[in-house]
This record gives structure tokens, C-alpha cells and sequence, in this order.
């Protein structure tokens, strides 16, 4: 009886954690967007737990009159839909600076914005992830200082 116990617990443990879905340790790629990220940016993800994450993004952007750099930071909770699909949600904030200067107008801004995150994901065979997410920002400055939505597709690889 006691050997059956075991044995029953074994496999509801097997069963369950077969099920669950882990997340690529890190992942490095683009994030491609519209202008609120300044343009394309470098985005890297690295695993903290089982479904939880952390998501750096470095957008920049540099032009005859202008310059900027936008840097992103997310905390970002993983939950599988169903095969290699995942959706997640996250929160956190970054900092930005630009420069304009034109013969007609002249301006430099260092900003803070917070930020939340929802998308979902797709990963391959193949060490190569897509995503989609949505990414509303609330700036904190002369230049940022409103709501923002930003949509992104994701291509990272995955090691």
C-alpha cells in the first residue's frame, strides 16, 4: 500500500511537471516598433524563476538634427497558452534623452516613463522566438509626458 502511495505521488509529479512549460534561460534579438521606442530596438530577456523574466530594451534613434536613446526595463510574468505559445504580462519603467537642434529650434530632454507589458509569444523548434506585445508608457517630462502605446513584433534568439 505504501509502495502505491509513492508511486502514485511519482507519477501526478512527473505528470505535472511535464506540463509545465520553462522559459529560455536568455534571448537576445529586436524588438521592432513603432517611433515610442525610437525606432528598432535591442532587446534582451533573461529568465529569473520557471515563468518569470526580466526584458531589457535599448532603442535609438539618429538623424541630421536629432539624436536620442530610449533604455526600457520590464519584469515580466510567462504562462503557457497551449503548446510553444506563451502570453505574459509585466510592469516596470526606463529613462530616455534626446537632442533636437534645427536652424529654427533647439531642445535636449532627459525623461523617466513607467510602463506595462501584455503579448504573446511563439517558440520553435529552433532556438528562434516571435513575439507581439503591447506596451502603454506613461512619461514624466517635458517631452515625454503623456500616454504613449507602443506595439512591437519580437524576434529574439534563445539560448
Amino acid at each position: 500500500m505504501r509502495n502505491l502511495f509513492l508511486l502514485s505521488i511519482a507519477l501526478i509529479g512527473f505528470a505535472i511537471s511535464s506540463n509545465a512549460q520553462s522559459i529560455s534561460e536568455n534571448a537576445l534579438g529586436l524588438r521592432l516598433g513603432d517611433s515610442d521606442g525610437f525606432g528598432a530596438e535591442i532587446s534582451y530577456q533573461r529568465a529569473l524563476g520557471d515563468n518569470n523574466r526580466l526584458e531589457v530594451d535599448l532603442g535609438w534613434r539618429d538623424g541630421k538634427n536629432y539624436d536620442g536613446f530610449k533604455l526600457a526595463g520590464l519584469y515580466q510574468w510567462v504562462f503557457p497558452l497551449d503548446g510553444d505559445f506563451n502570453w505574459y504580462v509585466g510592469a516596470g519603467g526606463g529613462l530616455g534623452s534626446f537632442d533636437v537642434d534645427t536652424p529654427t529650434y533647439s531642445d535636449s530632454e532627459t525623461f523617466f516613463f513607467a510602463a506595462g507589458d501584455i503579448g504573446i509569444e511563439y517558440s520553435f523548434e529552433i532556438p528562434l522566438m516571435l513575439s507581439l506585445d503591447f506596451r502603454p508608457e506613461i512619461g514624466f517630462g517635458d517631452f515625454n509626458d503623456d500616454l504613449d502605446f507602443d506595439i512591437a513584433l519580437g524576434i529574439r534568439y534563445q539560448f
